[in-house]
């Protein structure tokens, strides 16, 4: 005799809450993540290499500038100081705005990205100021090796933070037409990611460059040099 066998439903993707759905992360991968999220990291772990090379070779010639100006002389504390604070409130947007995406709530994820937009601009503007003053005052990355050192870290640095606004301005526009939403909210996550490495990574410059080398000023015998 024949029996009807009621086959169980397929687990659903969403799970529903009060205003919307929630999405449930499976990932049939070997490592068990996402594989774009794995590759963000694998990234991350290279550009991190790629910074610490920089860094490196900036405390290796620390302090062997023949010639000024010199970082007791040029560089700005406070004002630097300004500036980041500006990026590392950027961070607190992203986690905003992510939070949002995940909640379903268009208008102020939109906000909040835009918000990372607005102060990754901000500290890009302070940056360029900063890189003009400097070269007004005869720092350049040609007349020392603190001017080479600084200028290609920091430069180096500000094309990371360039091409982070860049991406957010488009996940902004993304999440104001919709396309960014609560399903999705792995795109935001990402570039989160990137976001926050870029952050910790000028926490580090800054440490190195402005708050360690700030008294930095002619290595012992330059006098003799220009006598």
């Amino acid at each position: 005799m024949a029996t009807n066998v009621t086959q169980a439903p397929p687990a659903e993707k969403y799970a529903p809450t009060e205003n919307h759905a929630r999405v449930v992360d499976f990932e049939d991968t070997s490592t068990g993540l996402n594989s774009r999220k794995l590759l963000m990291w694998t990234f991350l772990g290279s550009d991190v290499m790629f910074f610490g090379a920089f860094i490196a070779t900036y405390l290796v010639y620390r302090g062997r500038s023949l010639n000024g100006p010199y970082p007791s002389e040029i560089l700005n504390i406070p004002v630097t100081s300004v500036s980041t604070f500006v990026l590392l409130m950027s961070s607190l947007a992203m986690v905003l705005g992510l939070y949002y995406v995940r909640e379903g709530e268009k208008n102020k994820a939109t906000l909040w990205i835009l918000g990372v937009v607005l102060l990754g601009g901000v500290f890009i503007a302070f940056q360029v100021v900063e890189f003009r003053i400097f070269v007004i005052e005869g720092l350049t990355p040609k007349v020392n090796i603190f001017g080479t050192t600084f200028f290609i870290l920091t430069g180096i640095h500000g094309a990371h933070v360039t091409i982070g606004v860049i991406w957010m301005a488009f996940l902004a526009h993304g999440s104001h037409t919709g396309r960014l939403r609560a399903d999705n909210a792995l795109d935001l996550e990402i570039a989160g990611l990137y976001w926050h490495f870029v952050d910790i990574v000028w926490i580090v410059i800054f440490t190195v460059i402005y708050l360690i080398s700030a008294n930095d000023g002619p290595p012992p015998g330059a006098e003799l040099l220009h006598g």
